[in-house]
């Protein structure tokens, strides 16, 4: 090429690249404009994307954008069908009335709202127990993987190599040596968590095991969308375990020293199907393997008197279920709502329903760690309770350790527990799974333990918010402009 060709090209490649940067950064807006719900995430996600056309145009295509291919019309009505056709024990409105004391009946309502945004009907005959810990919780999971005679359905969040993990996957490997078909299924950030990961320790232990959507990008970045957080167990079909405690040591990587509080839960009886479908869909999606329906869904028999269902929430067809039931579980409430959870960033429909029931006379109690293991999500969430406290709503801040538990109590008689927080990840850019129960015995028992936690709590006020010096109230305030990422 002749020199006078060189410096011909060398004066239109600049044009060239900074045309597709414009074309570039005019895709990703109008791809966020389009399919974007909230629109304080579309103007970040423009406002980023012309600020930094390559970057911004990059990080969207990375961060932003759903890739969630499931077909999810077509899966979730299969998986709809499945459960309306094999659902044992449905509750009718009769029923679920009867199975409230009076002084709590008006929450039948929630009932058919929860139904309308999941097509899932509430099921009666149900038991569960909560654990406390993982003290607690992993011997009763080790005894229900130790006492599985055909199928093992885990899932889990973090899945950590130590002497915790360890100890599960050498029951799963007994499992497996007893002929019980296992399938493990671990999200692909969780399991990395520790070092070394355990998926080769399951793997050469002859446990069937699949990572849910491999990440591109490195470890280090923890807050990578589209995360499956949910905390699934499920023996022989009739045995259920979920919650917010993944499988790693008690002490919390943050907090060696302290260690860390969480919640878990036994569920038996016929909910336990709506727990084993989830497990079902997303094996399906992550490996393509179809379990096989006449050795994954046993009959299952009435175990209590709880009326329960389960609510599963992610960023495809099933996303805003949490959201909307918790909305109307708000909205429904009349003597008190009562809420444990580790990240608190709700948005504005979330907080105007909570200072609603506080206004209507409901006591409102919110429990969250005084100090949390992740500093950014904290100076978020301090940025907004004034916006609470100045209504009514009551705030406490438990002692370390770090309380990871999650939980919400509705007038004495419902309740919500699962892997979900109250935040946009978990509320539409995670996969979660919680079960509402309508049982005032558990409840109570939940609500015993809440009282516990608030015993060693200290009430934060208005005036000790509002006293935050002026640099900490930007940096939490500049903070909470990422909440939509956080």
């Amino acid at each position: 090429m002749s020199p006078e060709a060189w410096t011909s090209l060398a004066g239109i490649w600049p044009h060239v690249v900074a045309v597709s940067l414009l074309a570039l950064a005019a895709v990703a807006s109008a791809h966020a404009v389009l399919t974007k719900r909230d629109s304080r995430s579309v103007i970040g996600w423009v406002g980023l994307i012309w600020l930094a056309p390559l970057v911004g145009s990059v990080l969207y295509a990375l961060l932003g954008i759903n890739r969630i291919h499931r077909r999810a019309h077509a899966l979730r009505g299969a998986r709809l069908r499945m459960l309306h056709d094999e659902t044992q024990g449905e509750a009718s409105s009769e029923g679920l009335a009867g199975a409230l004391p009076a002084e709590a009946r008006h929450l039948a309502p929630l009932a058919r709202l929860v139904h309308e945004v999941t097509g899932m009907p509430p099921v009666a005959g149900n038991r569960l127990t909560p654990f406390s810990g993982g003290e607690q919780a992993y011997p009763a999971m080790l005894e229900a993987i130790d006492g599985a005679e055909q199928t093992l359905a885990f899932s889990t969040y973090i899945f950590s190599s130590g002497a915790t993990g360890t100890r599960f996957v050498e029951a799963l490997a007994r499992a497996v040596k007893r002929g019980v078909e296992v399938r493990v299924l671990i999200d692909d950030i969780g399991a990395r968590y520790s070092r070394p990961s355990i998926v080769p320790a399951l793997r050469q232990a002859g446990v069937p095991v699949a990572r849910f959507l491999p990440a591109l990008l490195p470890f280090k970045l923890p807050y990578f969308n589209l995360r499956n957080h949910r905390k699934l167990l499920v023996a022989d079909g009739k045995a259920g375990f979920t919650g917010g405690m993944n499988i790693q040591e008690t002490a919390h990587y943050r907090f060696e020293r302290e260690g860390i509080q969480d919640l878990h839960c036994r569920i038996e009886g016929p909910v336990v199907a709506h727990l084993q479908h989830v497990f079902v869909d997303d094996w399906k999606f992550t490996t393509g393997e179809s379990l096989k329906r006449e050795l994954w869904f046993p009959q299952i028999q009435p175990r209590g008197d709880a009326v329960a269902r389960g609510i599963s929430d992610g960023p495809d067809d099933d996303a805003d279920t949490l959201r909307l039931a918790t909305l109307g579980a708000l909205a429904c409430a009349r003597s008190s709502v009562r809420i444990v959870t580790p990240y608190f960033l709700p948005d504005d429909a979330l907080i105007n329903a909570l200072n609603v029931a506080a206004m209507r006379g409901v006591a409102v109690d919110i429990l969250l760690p005084a100090r949390n293991n992740l500093r950014m999500v904290q100076w978020a969430s301090t940025a907004l309770l004034w916006q609470l406290l100045e209504r009514g709503c009551r705030i406490w801040l438990s002692p370390p350790p770090f309380d990871h538990s999650k939980v919400l109590v509705v007038d004495h008689a419902w309740t919500l527990l699962g892997s979900s927080n109250w935040d946009p990840r978990s509320f539409r850019l995670n996969f979660e799974f919680d079960v509402e129960c309508y049982d005032p015995a558990l409840a109570r028992t939940l609500e015993d333990l809440i009282e516990t936690k608030l015993s060693s709590a200290t009430p934060l006020s208005l005036a000790r918010v509002n006293a935050r010096g002026l640099p900490v109230r930007l940096r939490d305030g500049v903070a909470r402009l990422f909440t939509p990422y956080l």
